[in-house]
């Protein structure tokens, strides 16, 4: 249950908001509804989410799978199920979504993409853990582009799934609808 209120008043810029989610992803999402308390913030996640949505250099596949682990591993249940349906719809390999959470034990990774999980785990432990080794694991197939845009995404997701779990938001349903596509 979510640790903030998620109706508000319905002024014109709740509905403007309500209605850009409704037609960018077929409902409302819970982090928009947290953070519709705070124009600033919110104004502020939309402007990053916008701009971080243009990054292009790392590999989609290899980025939602960063992706997915950062959530999995800080606990954000939000996150892994709005990242589900976002990732099936891009096309990654429904296959390995499903094992992230047991990657270590799943044979259908290839050794690029264990470099990416391992290094977002160790990006997002508390402290961070990463090692000069991991660095260079994947500095060998990696442009330093690519690493500074993994990094970002992980960095990124850290910052969606702290929030998110720590304002109590839980999964919205997304993962249940995947054989749908997102509105365009």
């Amino acid at each position: 249950m979510a640790r903030i209120g998620l109706e508000h008043r319905r002024t014109w810029f709740v509905r403007l908001a309500e209605w850009g989610s409704r037609r960018k992803y077929g409902e409302v999402l819970d982090p928009g509804k947290a953070a519709l308390h705070n124009r600033r913030v919110l104004t502020t996640m939309l402007m990053m989410e916008g701009s971080a949505a243009r990054w292009n250099k790392l590999e989609p596949g290899l980025k939602a799978l960063a992706v997915m682990v950062t959530s999995a591993r800080i606990g954000c249940s939000w996150c892994v199920d709005f990242g589900y349906w976002e990732f099936h719809h891009l096309g990654v390999d429904q296959a390995k979504l499903r094992d992230v959470p047991g990657w270590r034990d799943s044979d259908v990774y290839s050794d690029l993409e264990r470099a990416v999980m391992d290094y977002a785990e160790a990006m997002s432990a508390t402290p961070p853990e990463v090692t000069d080794e991991q660095v260079e694991r994947l500095r060998a197939e990696l442009t330093d582009e690519q690493l500074v845009e993994l990094t970002a995404v992980v960095s990124l997701e850290n910052y969606r799934s702290r929030t998110n779990a720590a304002l109590g938001l839980t999964s919205q349903g997304f993962k249940e609808y995947c054989e749908l596509r997102p509105v365009q």
